[in-house]
């Protein structure tokens, strides 16, 4: 619970460090170089263990009762150490709503949480699938929802919610009403309500826990790293995957199977329940080199990589799984693993329309990295020129643990705009895929810019030494810089299609403006006059 407590105070050190010394919201962290640098005071700290190991001890029934007073003690200790903004707006307000649990709370766990934070089958520390136990968490519960898109909120979902495209086909977030039903039940001593209004309790099938609908399942051997081995890389072993027809790929899923358990000390971080840092694969048919498939890279806390429905990948038949790098990591107890890889297919006669996924480009600059000592807010940039018109199917940032936020932009021609920005938590490498009528659709010679922010200060938890001077490597406590979404490139045909199509989806008129495409709204000359600079 003590870890509980700091972990609030580095989300009070945020809030605070986000706004301006007339109370006013910053809308960029890198306008204020204080930015994530408030500092801490130890009674402050002492005062939050206190309060959190009021509710360990109820939970492990050692007594003090802990009820709406208990919530609300805690919540003013909240505001009285400094909790500006969104947070100190939330303990204000909804004092009067009447939500409870089983009508009202209930089904937003059940619905974005329970997956993971469920008994003996979820990979989170705790369960939030009935009142008794969730009750306990009111006040976590709503300090977590309310990060939004900072490192450790939850769900974990990072995009920010004010700038850039918003329409993703995977959003897990929670919407602003959710957000302020769980800050009204907390606020209000987290009253259960009704038992008859309790939902039916979700059902999961373990043995077949994916997110996509796999066709084909293919598992890797047997790996095994020490509790404290250092970092490993090599190869896997090449794995045979059962296709006996070529067929296209609509999705792709890992997931690491171990023994470690799924509760119980030791397992309350992502880092510390797996051993696979990251496995960057690609598919082949032994002696064939054009049947090379490259698909994305899987790392710690991934969701699955959907592609655009008009690009599937294609596989072939005999096909033959082959790794580049497989990074190993230790995570302080003995751990046997496999990684079992799974495939959507396409239905039989599919053909892509954009006829695969073309080159596209991956920006970064990992090398030339240079990352100052006790200093957060700190920038890092990279760019990158199209060749060919390219959707964007996927927006990836990869950082590694000092980093904070990346943001996505588009400059065609003298105009800069502003594709997404995301928050980052190395614990959860997210991919965010563009909603269909939404993906950036950017003329060749185009320059994408990647902007990184990166906090190397002892504000940040995930930093190690921050008296450090820090350049670019491949371990988790290093830095590490790039982007890597998805594209499928485009020709001038099929550019110019695609951004009819948009049009006519959104109904778009000469008054409106759509964010990344640039050209949707203007005058096209047909595809014969050839619009790249090819």
């Amino acid at each position: 619970m003590r870890a509980m407590a700091n972990e609030v105070m580095i989300g009070l050190d945020r809030d605070r460090g986000s706004r301006s010394d007339s109370g006013d919201p910053k809308l960029d962290p890198d306008d204020d170089p204080s930015w994530h640098t408030c500092p801490r005071d130890k009674k402050q700290e002492q005062q939050l263990a206190f309060m959190f190991d009021a509710m360990e001890d109820t939970m492990s029934g050692q007594g003090r009762e802990f009820g709406s007073s208990a919530v609300s003690m805690l919540l003013l200790t909240l505001v009285s150490l400094g909790a500006s903004g969104e947070l100190e707006a939330q303990v204000s307000a909804n004092l009067n709503a009447d939500v409870t649990f089983t009508r009202d709370v209930a089904p937003i766990l059940q619905e974005n949480c329970v997956r993971c934070h469920r008994a003996g089958g979820g990979m989170a520390p705790m369960s939030l699938e009935t009142y008794e136990i969730a009750r306990t968490y009111a006040p976590l519960i709503k300090y977590k929802t309310g990060l939004r898109d900072v490192a450790g909120a939850m769900p974990p979902w990072f995009v920010e919610k004010d700038i850039g495209i918003q329409e993703f086909k995977n959003d897990m977030s929670l919407t602003d009403e959710e957000v302020a039903t769980l800050v009204a039940w907390a606020d209000n001593g987290a009253p259960q309500g009704d038992p008859a209004d309790m939902p039916p309790p979700r059902e999961f099938d373990d043995s077949g826990d994916w997110t996509i609908r796999p066709d084909v399942v293919v598992t890797s051997q047997e790996l095994f790293v020490e509790a404290l081995a250092p970092d490993w890389w090599g190869e896997i072993e090449p794995m045979l995957v059962p296709l006996e027809e070529d067929r296209y790929v609509a999705a792709v899923e890992i997931r690491e199977v171990n023994d470690i358990p799924r509760a119980g000390p030791g397992s309350a971080t992502v880092g510390g329940r797996f051993i696979i840092h990251h496995l960057n694969y690609s598919t082949n048919v032994p002696g064939q080199p054009r049947s090379r498939q490259g698909w994305p890279v899987h790392e710690v806390g991934r969701n699955a990589d959907i592609f655009n429905a008009d690009a599937g990948r294609l596989m072939r038949a005999g096909s033959v799984i082959t790794s580049s790098s497989l990074h190993l990591h230790a995570n302080g107890r003995d751990t046997r693993a496999r990684l079992e890889i799974a495939f959507q297919l396409h239905p039989v006669g599919y053909e892509p329309r954009y006829g695969g996924r073309g080159e596209g480009i991956t920006i970064g600059n990992t090398v030339n990295m240079d990352i100052r000592a006790n200093e957060a807010g700190q920038e890092v940039h990279a760019y990158g020129v199209l060749s060919d018109h390219t959707m964007i199917t996927s927006f990836e940032p990869h950082l590694h643990a000092p980093g904070e936020r990346m943001c996505l932009e588009a400059i065609w021609g003298s105009k800069a705009e502003t594709l997404s920005c995301v928050g980052y938590d190395h614990s959860w490498v997210r991919t965010y895929f563009y909603a269909d009528d939404h993906q950036p659709l950017l003329p060749a010679g185009t320059i994408l810019h990647i902007i990184g922010y990166v906090n190397n200060s002892e504000t940040n938890p995930n930093v190690s030494y921050a008296e450090n001077w820090a350049g670019g490597g491949n371990r988790s406590v290093s830095n590490m810089f790039l982007e890597l979404g998805e594209q499928v490139s485009l020709t001038d045909e099929q550019f110019v299609q695609a951004m009819a199509e948009r049009v006519e989806s959104l109904n778009l008129t000469k008054a409106d403006y759509v964010i990344g495409c640039p050209l949707c709204l203007a005058t096209i000359p047909p595809p014969s006059a050839t619009l790249s600079p090819r």
